[in-house]
């Protein structure tokens, strides 16, 4: 794809510009998050099912026991129905490899969140006014090859997973970094305050 270049390198096209780099900054950013949100999501899901598995092994194991040992028919009635319901489970957990998924949306996560630092960084680029229009729209257009890749193969998201997302990065704040708490991971020579 070739990009697309303007020779008119007024401030109103860099801000034209900017306002693209921002909108496309800003869905990354929630993409990346609802991987993550996902992928969390998934892996608690798959704990508390591995969690009924051995809950419903042992209920079967000892109506089975009681069954042996004098409960008759009830024991072995409790067993047979809670065998039936380990079945199910365990029939769910062959057919939808919950952690396969869970990784497969924390592998997404971590391509998106390379992504949405090269957007910053463009943006950054973009602001600082040293880079010509040309090279910025190549590497916006690059960008976009690079996140069309990355989105083709991704699992699908869900609302609840969106939802936490939203509620991670508007009210939690969790891209949000105050002066402070920037100058604590950094040297002395390095700090704002």
């Amino acid at each position: 794809m070739e990009p697309h270049t303007q020779t008119d390198d007024t401030p109103d096209s860099r801000s034209i510009l900017e306002g693209q780099l921002r909108e496309c900054f800003g869905r990354v950013v929630y993409s990346h998050k609802t991987h993550e949100k996902c992928a969390d999501i998934l892996l608690s899901r798959l704990s508390r099912i591995k969690l009924w598995q051995i809950i419903l092994s042992a209920v079967t194991t000892v109506g089975f026991i009681a069954a042996v040992f004098g409960a008759g028919r009830n024991g072995a009635l409790v067993g047979i129905l809670v065998s039936t319901a380990l079945l199910v489970l365990n029939a769910y957990t062959k057919n939808y490899d919950l952690g396969e998924l869970s990784q497969k949306h924390r592998l997404v996560g971590a391509d998106l969140w390379i992504i949405r630092e090269k957007y910053l960084s463009l943006i950054t680029d973009l602001r600082m006014g040293e880079k010509p229009i040309e090279t910025l729209q190549a590497e916006r257009d690059a960008l976009l090859e690079e996140l069309h890749s990355v989105y083709s193969s991704a699992p699908s998201t869900t609302y609840q997973a969106y939802r936490k997302a939203q509620e991670a990065l508007k009210q939690l704040e969790d891209m949000t970094f105050s002066d402070a708490e920037i100058d604590a991971f950094l040297p002395k020579t390095l700090k704002k305050g």
